[in-house]
């Protein structure tokens, strides 16, 4: 009897438990959700605005708040008080569906994506495989948006969404398998562990092959997040506004926030599979110290893809439909497979890898970068240069006449 009683008392203990990790779980999900996932895809748009400006010599916004911080807040403020307009011959309840369908499959990511090394809302042991099944469940609501506004060009880029999404998920998903292979294990947690702190020891710097396979991943993630020079679905200059040209006020705020929100989705996907993750040396045992300075490694390799993201935004022009396809189809999938296999290879040839070969990898990339650098601090004196020359003979002129 006192064996059985003492079954009960652990098993209503284990129960305990059990109950109050889950409630944690949930309260640190409810955390990340209106603490970060919807602040930051407000933030992200004042930020990309004066990105660009800056890029494109403009002014961007610089009246609400200082710098113009504020300006996300007037802008979700202004899209709430707009009038929700259904047209008149749209399918209502697909139409009123569509944006909530867009929201939970970007906002339901963020399950696995780690922030450090103990703060995660569900380590999942397929945590890569759920990622990716379940922001797929965007181009499903952009499909809705489409077919149900009853309107040719938002129809028109439903197809364009579902044709570009479903065929860039073949890459992607490829360009998954190198992290996968070297780590041995489809969590989240678990491939950013098989990694290290230094460069040279992130899954992309291992062979030329992960290399491949990091920038066939991080373009093709571009596409299916409709980010320039994919933004076909959307495509202002050609369908008005694509998918979203019939809806207004809050509900055409919703499917911008999920695309601005998916930039940080990327960064995170892209910073877990090829660039360590919230890997930090070892320098405390305080598990407080340690997961803030990984929380910090993690957010800024992720904002630095974001930035990237929307530099590429405010530079390349649009490609054709044709392009996206011939690109997809005739390039990645073949590249995507061979960084595959030849990535198998190498584990199969060199088991415990090879040092000479990550640094060599290493050194290339530092190498083209830093050329990059170079060509860009040229550019900039010389467009400086000219600037400064043509004011000088605008002054003289002025003086003669």
């Amino acid at each position: 009897m006192q064996a059985f009683l003492d079954t009960l008392l652990g098993d209503a203990v284990g129960l305990e438990r059990q109950l109050g990790y889950l409630a944690g779980m949930v309260v640190f999900g409810a955390v990340v959700v209106f603490g970060f996932v919807l602040p930051f895809a407000g933030i992200v748009t004042w930020a990309e605005r004066r990105i660009w400006a800056r890029i494109q010599s403009r002014v961007g916004p610089n009246r609400v708040g200082p710098f113009g911080f504020l300006q996300w807040l007037a802008d979700g403020v202004k899209n709430i008080l707009k009038e929700d307009i259904i047209p008149t011959v749209a399918d209502r309840p697909l139409f009123r569906f569509a944006p909530y369908v867009v929201m939970v499959g970007f906002i339901a990511a963020f399950v696995c994506i780690p922030f450090s090394g103990d703060l995660i809302i569900a380590d999942l042991n397929i945590g890569i495989l759920y990622v990716t099944a379940v922001t797929s469940v965007v181009v499903v609501g952009i499909l809705m948006a489409g077919w149900s506004s009853n309107n040719r060009w938002s129809l028109l880029g439903g197809i364009r969404a579902a044709t570009q999404i479903i065929s860039y998920e073949i890459p992607a998903s490829l360009a998954i398998f190198p992290a996968v292979l070297l780590s041995g294990t489809l969590s989240m947690q678990g491939i950013i562990g098989e990694q290290g702190a230094a460069p040279w020891q992130w899954h992309m710097f291992h062979s030329p092959f992960t290399l491949l396979g990091f920038g066939l991943f991080f373009t093709a993630a571009l596409a299916e997040g409709n980010r320039t020079p994919f933004d076909l679905p959307e495509a202002e200059s050609e369908l008005v506004a694509g998918f979203a040209t019939e809806y207004s006020g809050m509900r055409s705020t919703l499917f911008f926030m999920a695309e601005w929100g998916n930039l940080y989705v990327i960064g995170a996907l892209v910073t877990t599979l090829y660039l360590g993750g919230w890997q930090v040396p070892q320098f405390t045992y305080n598990p407080v110290l340690m997961n803030l300075a990984q929380m910090g490694v993690f957010l800024g390799k992720s904002l630095a893809c974001v930035f990237f993201m929307i530099w590429l935004r405010a530079t390349l022009p649009r490609v054709r439909v044709d392009q996206l396809m011939a690109l997809c189809w005739k390039y990645m999938v073949p590249l995507a497979m061979l960084s595959v296999f030849g990535t198998a290879t190498l584990m199969v040839a060199l088991p415990n890898g090879s040092h000479t070969l990550r640094m060599a990898t290493f050194a290339v990339v530092v190498g083209v970068v830093i050329r990059f650098a170079f060509k860009v601090r040229f550019h900039l004196k010389r467009s400086r240069a000219l600037d400064y020359s043509s004011l000088s003979t605008g002054a003289s002129q002025g003086l003669s006449s």
